[in-house]
C-alpha cells in the first residue's frame, strides 16, 4: 500500500497586479486587478514505503508548494492527497507525529540556545523517553560528526553544522515520512557528502520514506533511483533516474587520446559524430548510442589512438536540457 498518494493536486494563488507609479497605487485603492497563478496543476504520483525519491524542477516549478501541501502547511485548491492514511491539511495529531519537514532555508532550532537544549525540548514535545533520546542523539551526532557541537549555541555553528542539527531534530521522533527541501543548499562539498551518506544510511536502516528536492545533482545521483520531474506545476517525468538519461540523452561522449589528432580537420571528424571539444592530443565527440560501437571500431582502425574513453552525458546537462524545453 502506498505511503503517499497524490491525485489531481492543484494549488493556485491569487496575486495582486499593481500598476506602476503613484497613479497606479491610487487606482489600486479603488479597483484592484488580480490574476490566478497555478503553482501546482493536476499533480499525480504515489510513493511506496521505504522509497527515497528525488523531486526535481527549476525554481518556481511547484516543488516546495507540493511539499508544503503534503506537510499540511497549505490547503490545495482542489485534488486530494493521503500520507500514511491521513489527509495532511486536516492536521491530525497522529499524522503530525509521523512525518517531518526540513526546509533548507528555515530553522527550527532556537538560535540562542545550545543545540542539545532544542533537541531536549523536541523530545518533551514528542514524549520521547530519556534513554531513547540519549541513544538517538548519540548515534545521529556520531554519524553526522557533530557530537562535540551539541553544547554550542546554534547561532555560533557553521551552516553545515546547523543543517546536521536540523536533521537530528527532524528525525528525533523517528518519523515514517521525511520531506526534505534543499537540505544541502549552501553547504560545502564535505558537509554535502556527510549529509548524503547519513540520509542513505538512515533510509536503509529505518526504512523511512523520503521525498527529496535538490538542485545538486550529486545528491540525486547518490541517493535516488527514482525521480519525479515537475515543471510549471505539472509532472513531466516519473521513473528511474537511469531512464531519464536513456529517454532524454540518446548519445554518449567518446574521448580519444590520439598522436595524430592535430592533423584531423573538423570536417573529417564529422563522419564519427559531433565534435564537442578539441585540445592538443585529445578529441571529444558526441555520438548516437546505437553508433558507439562501430564508431569506436572505426576510430581505432583509422587513427593512431593511444587511449579511448566512453562516458554518459553528465546528468546535470540532461536535466538542464529538460528544463530548457
Amino acid at each position: 500500500m502506498p505511503v503517499i498518494e497524490v491525485n489531481d493536486l492543484t494549488k493556485t494563488f491569487r496575486t495582486y497586479k499593481k500598476q506602476p507609479g503613484f497613479a497606479g497605487a491610487l487606482k489600486g485603492l479603488l479597483r484592484r486587478e488580480y490574476e490566478q497563478v497555478a503553482a501546482v496543476s493536476n499533480v499525480n504520483f504515489t510513493i511506496e514505503p521505504g522509497e527515497l525519491v528525488g523531486f526535481l524542477g527549476p525554481n518556481g516549478a511547484g516543488k516546495t508548494t507540493t511539499l508544503k501541501m503534503l506537510a499540511g502547511l497549505l490547503y490545495p485548491t482542489r485534488g486530494s492527497a493521503r500520507v500514511l492514511g491521513y489527509t495532511p491539511w486536516e492536521r491530525h495529531d497522529g499524522y503530525r507525529r509521523q512525518f517531518a519537514l526540513v526546509l533548507g532555508q528555515k530553522n527550527q532550532l532556537w538560535w540562542d540556545l545550545p543545540a542539545r537544549e532544542s533537541l531536549e525540548l523536541n523530545a518533551k514535545i514528542y514524549g520521547i523517553p530519556a534513554d531513547r533520546f540519549a541513544r538517538t542523539v548519540a548515534e545521529m551526532s556520531e554519524l553526522l560528526a557533530v557530537r562535540d557541537k551539541l553544547n554550542i549555541s546554534v547561532r555560533e555553528l557553521s551552516l553545515g553544522e546547523r543543517m546536521k542539527m536540523e536533521l537530528i531534530a527532524s528525525l528525533l521522533h523517528q518519523p515514517k515520512v521525511l520531506f526534505l527541501d534543499e537540505p544541502t543548499i549552501g553547504l560545502d562539498v564535505v558537509s554535502q557528502k556527510v549529509v548524503r551518506e547519513f540520509l542513505k544510511h538512515h533510509n536503509a536502516t529505518q526504512q523511512t520514506t523520503i521525498l527529496l528536492t535538490s538542485h545538486y545533482m550529486a545528491d540525486i545521483q547518490a541517493l535516488c533511483e527514482r525521480v519525479i520531474i515537475i515543471d510549471h506545476g505539472k509532472i513531466s517525468f516519473d521513473g528511474k533516474l537511469s531512464e531519464v538519461v536513456d529517454r532524454f540523452a540518446d548519445f554518449k561522449l567518446i574521448t580519444i587520446q590520439c598522436d595524430g589528432a592535430d592533423g584531423c580537420s573538423d570536417e573529417s571528424l564529422k563522419k564519427y559524430g559531433d565534435l564537442v571539444e578539441r585540445i592538443p592530443g585529445s578529441i571529444k565527440l558526441k555520438v548516437k548510442r546505437d553508433r558507439v560501437i562501430p564508431v569506436c571500431k572505426a576510430l581505432l582502425d583509422e587513427l593512431p589512438v593511444r587511449d579511448i574513453d566512453i562516458e554518459e552525458v553528465p546528468i546535470e546537462d540532461v536535466i538542464r536540457q529538460i528544463f530548457a524545453r
